[in-house]
């Protein structure tokens, strides 16, 4: 419990770090209102569209009679849609902290510097922090589709599939969001998804105490928005903690300057 209760502390703290530091919170909330108004247009382009897709998709139903043709190609544009808006909420994050890796790694190392202590950085280009984001946030949504199906199926067994299964749900959520968030920092710290992956399992109640409060948070429309710059705060917070910086300042190009530790 004394885990659970700091990973939330390590949430409150960077929200409270980003109001303490108001130019920074607004430096951070850039790419998330970016993100936010790209996912709306096309979210409101297949609002418009999605008639017209389900209608193409499905022309053995041109010669239904009235009003099944109508109920079926309702039926599977709601479906589409709610897709659509289900891949939009899970691929958020992560396409804002793409979209924003450079706010968002100023915005880490300013935490690091005003905490006190080295101040990490990756030594890598741009061009190669960007692939290395968009390369391991893809292999986390296919971790997180694949754990969705599985609890998706498992929501049909009786009571089980309504309690058990939805806290389960917001624990595997909590856990990958807790990874997304705290990769800013980690890769500032050369360490690789393996890596980041061992040490959160390492310390699972304080990646949950962290991740699962900001899940459910974020079923608040626009709550990722603008709590987005606070959660990186608090994430580069926890990170620090769990790759604290060695002494050497000055570390030798590809040496790792982190020890890692687990408690």
């Amino acid at each position: 419990m004394g885990d659970l209760r700091k990973g939330f502390g390590y949430l409150v703290q960077g929200q409270r770090w980003v109001g303490r530091h108001g130019r920074w919170y607004g430096f951070g909330l850039l790419p998330g209102l970016l993100t936010l108004v790209l996912y709306a247009g096309a979210l409101t382009g297949l609002a418009y569209g999605a008639d017209d897709l389900t209608a193409w998709a499905t022309p053995f139903a041109d010669d239904w009679s009235s009003p099944w043709q109508a109920l079926f190609r309702g039926f599977l544009t709601v479906l589409v849609f709610a897709l659509g808006l289900f891949l939009a909420v899970i691929t958020f994050t992560a396409v804002t902290l793409l979209v924003g890796q450079p706010f968002y790694e100023s915005l880490s190392e300013e935490v690091d510097r005003t905490e006190g202590g080295y101040v990490a950085h990756s030594g890598l280009p741009l061009w190669r922090e960007l692939w290395i984001s968009a390369r391991d946030s893809l292999r986390i949504l296919v971790r997180v589709a694949f754990y969705g199906v599985l609890l998706f199926a498992a929501g049909f067994i009786p009571v089980v599939g309504q309690t058990v299964v939805p806290v389960i749900g917001f624990c595997v959520s909590g856990f990958f969001l807790t990874e997304e968030l705290t990769a800013v920092a980690f890769q500032r710290r050369r360490l690789e998804l393996k890596e980041r992956l061992e040490l959160l399992r390492g310390r699972r109640m304080l990646t949950l105490g962290f991740g699962v409060p900001l899940t459910l948070a974020y079923l608040v429309p626009l709550a990722a928005v603008f709590l987005m710059p606070g959660a990186v705060a608090g994430a580069t917070l926890m990170a620090r903690e769990l790759a604290p910086a060695a002494q050497d300042p000055d570390p030798e190009p590809g040496s790792r300057p982190y020890s890692l530790q687990k408690d």
